[in-house]
């Protein structure tokens, strides 16, 4: 009898079973395996995977962060959106344009806006001209001692972020109970504007549906620049917006003085419905300046070198104090009250050093001390002895001065005399004449004037020490700026010819290549007792911008075929109803140009200085006034000065001895 099977039991296999689902378990793993890695493969990104021995291995995915930047970081703007341009014109610069960032913005700017891009933002600055200091709004707010600042921040890394909320939250952290800030709950992709508490800074956290995915801290750095001088840190010759010319209109400036018979009709004169030159209609369409007075500009290579030095580093911003003031001197203007070279109803009231001492104050008082013996050293310098009155804050209500900008030296010495030497014809009554222009003198009177230089310095270095509470061992805090070379050619070794190029505005003007030859000698002497006197106090000394000068003085341009109004040396005149060689209409003092100095043409041209006849009454004492007002539209407007271009070029110097100062103390 057969014996039956017995019945297969649940789960229960025999050794060939278990092989054959082995080896399709094995298949089918390999399959899936196969499916998977070419879905992936076809997938991936180079930013997911990165290639390994073991083969392609997923990373991480990047975890959000916060990024934040200073909304505003030239204070002295009160619109962040002025700041703004400055700082993306910057960021658009090549590499190569970045060694120099202030005159490659500069010429950047220029080409896009034709009357100059202060023309648009002189109105809206810190500066106040009424009460003659820097304040900004009614928001009371100190524009010197800021208790907070504002931030753009975002938050980077996460996946659709225009469709997810995120919440941002700041603790201040000075706050022991460490309270939040407003709630801001946006969209992330989003940048959100916060308030930091300065200078302690703030915890800032962002949520995404009540749970934190990134969180940071915040703390803006806020550099105190102050800005002393004169006319060459004043930016005198470039006003913020210059004059306009009428396309057709002329004036007549009459025969010249007393030994001249010279025609002087057919001259460019201003738009506008003014009759006669002073009266109301004709000041209306004056030249325009943050510091009418002083003839201080936006385009001042201290405020330039500020601007930059703010706009460069995102977490950085920059409360800048210019004073410098045109025509200031060691003696009358750094110390002494000076009221500027232009009148206006309401002068600077007090020194630049009593200003900026005033100005670290804040809202707080600054004393007034009697000092008759501190600064005239042993009575060196006369005009400081006995009835010195300076401001100084104290050290604990003082705020540091991170950076002291100077310019000054160059009217200590009389180097405009030296000028009006070099370029006044010698029959001219003006050789004789003082008040407006100065008394002229020759070489040897600057080189007594240099002997004397050193002393001033010196009392210079105390006052900033004793009364600024600039750090004694920190003295490289000061950059005091080199002049630059005015009519230097070819490799240095010549200046410009003889001859009215770029000055037939007048028939007093004729430039003599000898005295301009002995100018420059003493303007070396100049350099080198300012760079001996910067190395024995300790001082910055900024000279990088002096080689760029030589080829681009007063001479440098065409006198025939320009190809531009620009680069054309000669001065637009209407002759039998025609402007020869250009109408003065499409004049524009702000284009990039070969020339960094302003010739008396240029000025006229840009800052066409003018007084009331009932001013000029009052001063001298001539038959006919109206070819002295031609005089001083063609010299006090900024003859001899810096361009923009020139300016952006001594700011880059400045710049590049501010990053080295700045790292040292680790700011």
């Amino acid at each position: 009898m057969q014996k039956a099977l017995a019945p297969i039991q649940p789960f229960q296999t025999s050794w060939l079973s278990h092989m054959a689902l082995l080896m399709v378990c094995l298949f089918a793993f390999s399959y899936s395996a196969s499916i998977s890695a070419f879905a992936q493969t076809a997938t991936k990104t180079d930013n997911q995977y990165k290639p390994e021995r073991s083969g392609l291995k997923p990373a991480s995915p990047p975890q959000p962060q916060i990024s934040w930047r200073v909304e505003n970081p030239f204070r002295f703007f009160k619109d962040a959106a002025d700041t703004s341009i400055h700082r993306a014109t910057w960021e658009a610069l090549s590499d190569q344009e970045r060694a120099y960032p202030v005159l490659s913005s500069e010429h950047a700017l220029s080409r896009r806006i034709k009357r100059g891009w202060a023309s648009r933002i002189y109105e809206n600055t810190c500066w106040d001209a009424r009460s003659n200091r820097h304040k900004c709004g009614k928001t009371g707010e100190s524009y010197i001692a800021p208790t907070q600042h504002k931030v753009v921040a975002q938050l980077e890394n996460v996946t659709d972020a225009a469709e997810v909320t995120c919440t941002w939250l700041t603790a201040p952290l000075h706050l022991k109970k460490r309270l939040r800030g407003q709630a801001i709950a946006q969209p992330c992709h989003i940048p959100a504007r916060l308030e930091i508490p300065y200078p302690h800074g703030a915890k800032v956290e962002v949520e995404i549906g009540g749970r934190q995915v990134a969180r940071i801290v915040v703390k803006v750095t806020d550099l105190l620049i102050v800005g002393m001088g004169d006319s060459f840190a004043s930016g005198e010759g470039n006003p913020d917006f210059p004059v306009r010319f009428s396309p057709e209109r002329t004036l007549d400036y009459g025969n010249g003085d007393e030994d001249s018979l010279q025609d002087l009709s057919g001259y460019p004169v201003r738009v506008g419905s003014w009759r006669k030159i002073g009266d109301a209609a004709f000041v209306k369409e004056n030249a325009q300046w943050i510091g009418r007075a002083c003839h201080r500009s936006l385009y001042s290579h201290q405020l330039r070198a500020a601007l930059q030095l703010a706009i460069e580093q995102p977490h950085r911003a920059v409360t800048y104090v210019g004073l410098a003031c045109s025509g200031a001197e060691v003696t009358f203007g750094m110390f002494l009250r000076y009221k500027g070279n232009e009148w206006v109803p309401n002068p600077p009231e007090y020194s630049q050093i009593s200003a900026a001492a005033r100005a670290q104050c804040g809202g707080k008082q600054a004393r007034e001390l009697d000092l008759p013996e501190a600064y005239h050293i042993k009575g060196a310098i006369k005009d400081l002895k006995g009835g010195l009155v300076l401001s100084k804050c104290e050290r604990k209500k003082a705020r540091k001065i991170d950076l002291l900008f100077v310019s000054i030296g160059g009217n200590d010495i009389g180097f405009s005399r030296l000028l009006a030497n070099a370029i006044l014809t010698d029959k001219t009554m003006l050789r004789g004449l003082g008040g407006w222009m100065g008394q002229v003198h020759g070489k040897d009177q600057a080189k007594a004037a240099l002997a004397a230089l050193p002393k001033r310095y010196k009392s210079l270095n105390r006052a900033f020490h004793n009364l600024l509470h600039i750090p004694w061992r920190q003295s490289d805090r000061v950059i005091l700026t080199a002049y630059p070379s005015l009519a230097l050619l070819g490799d240095g070794s010549k200046v410009c010819p003889d001859g009215s190029i770029g000055m037939e505005v007048a028939p007093e003007f004729s430039l003599s290549s000898k005295r301009a030859a002995e100018s420059q000698e003493v303007a070396e002497k100049l350099n080198d007792v300012m760079k001996q006197s910067a190395k024995k106090h300790g001082w910055s000394f900024a000279e990088a911008h002096r080689p760029m000068f030589i080829g681009r003085g007063i001479c440098a341009g065409f006198f025939h075929h320009a190809f531009s109004s620009a680069d054309d040396l000669r001065f637009p005149r209407k002759i039998n109803g025609k402007w020869l060689p250009y109408n003065p209409a499409h004049y524009r003092p702000y284009v990039p140009r070969q020339r960094w100095f302003r010739t008396p043409n240029d000025a006229f041209l840009t800052g066409n200085f003018h007084v009331s006849a009932s001013i000029l009454q009052k001063v001298l004492k001539l038959k006919s006034l109206r070819w002295f007002q031609l005089l001083l539209a063609s010299t006090y407007s900024g003859a001899f000065h810096p361009t923009a271009e020139g300016q952006a070029a001594i700011a880059d110097a400045v710049v590049a001895k501010s990053r080295h100062v700045l790292e040292k103390y680790g700011q």
